[in-house]
């Protein structure tokens, strides 16, 4: 808004105007960056036009209708999330803390499934005998994440490194400076270190993102689940709850058909058509 504002003066507007409108969006980079302006810029027109209505307000569909389409998550193998453990491990500078800190955050992220954003929000008194306490998330909701024994005991040796360099911060998760490391600078390391190990490197394969992390916990997680209606029901009903979603049709968003979930879809189907319904 802040440059919606510095455009809006410079062409000597004191109101909103939907041409004016119209030329910053459209100075985007990007059809998503293009629509979010527009939209952003619209809920705050029809504020000012509720108080004075010589501000104008742009339509919703001035840039055409929106189109989204939902971009294919790449699910990794457990090679790959090893590989990229290992890899991360490796990194310099030598003898800091900084490839402990980036192994064991993407450890965490493929064993539990976490946002990024919550990862690098928690704190070393976070990580309680219960699991992870995650507090004021997403949805402004505290939860508690259970562990697996070995994500714990990973936990634990990092922790024993950690207390070493910055045992006065509080976050969990510190880079060589002693800071907990920006969430851009995460993806950045993420994506170089996927590139280098040649991960993705097929060019049907979208590109890398550490948020397909998450998806892929969760298609891991329902992999895993014993077959039957009822136990699929109860593990998603589990999964969202872990996850951290308000409701459970924001779980489905983040599954992705895999060769052993269609087999096992095909299985049921076939049970099913034979008379057996559960």
């Amino acid at each position: 808004m802040r440059s919606f504002v510095a455009h809006a003066e410079d062409r000597g507007d004191a109101f909103v105007r939907t041409e004016t409108a119209l030329v910053w969006t459209t100075q985007a980079s990007s059809p998503q960056h293009r629509r979010s302006r527009l939209l952003t810029l619209r809920r705050f027109a029809l504020m000012m036009h509720a108080e004075d209505s010589r501000h104008e307000v742009p339509a919703a569909d001035a840039l055409g209708r929106a189109r989204f389409e939902r971009r294919a998550p790449y699910i990794y193998a457990p090679e790959e999330i090893a590989q990229l453990v290992r890899a991360a491990a490796a990194m310099g500078p030598a003898r800091t803390i900084r490839p402990q800190t980036y192994a064991t955050l993407f450890g965490l992220l493929a064993a539990t499934g976490l946002r990024v954003s919550e990862a690098l929000a928690l704190h070393c008194a976070d990580v309680t005998a219960d699991g992870l306490v995650v507090r004021q998330t997403k949805f402004r909701k505290d939860r508690l994440v259970p562990l697996h024994e070995t994500t714990r005991a990973a936990l634990d040796r990092y922790l024993e490194v950690r207390k070493r360099v910055a045992a006065c911060v509080p976050a969990l998760f510190v880079s060589a400076s002693g800071k907990a490391p920006a969430y851009t600078t995460v993806g950045e390391t993420f994506r170089r270190l996927v590139s280098e190990l040649g991960l993705r490197d097929r060019p049907d394969q979208p590109d890398a993102r550490i948020h397909d992390l998450r998806h892929t916990f969760a298609v891991r997680s329902l992999e895993q689940c014993p077959g039957g209606q009822a136990a699929v029901a109860r593990h998603v009903a589990g999964l969202s709850t872990y996850l951290g979603h308000v409701h459970v049709t924001d779980t489905y968003w983040y599954l992705h058909a895999t060769p052993l979930l269609m087999r096992r879809i095909a299985e049921r189907g076939e049970a099913c058509y034979l008379g057996d319904p559960t």
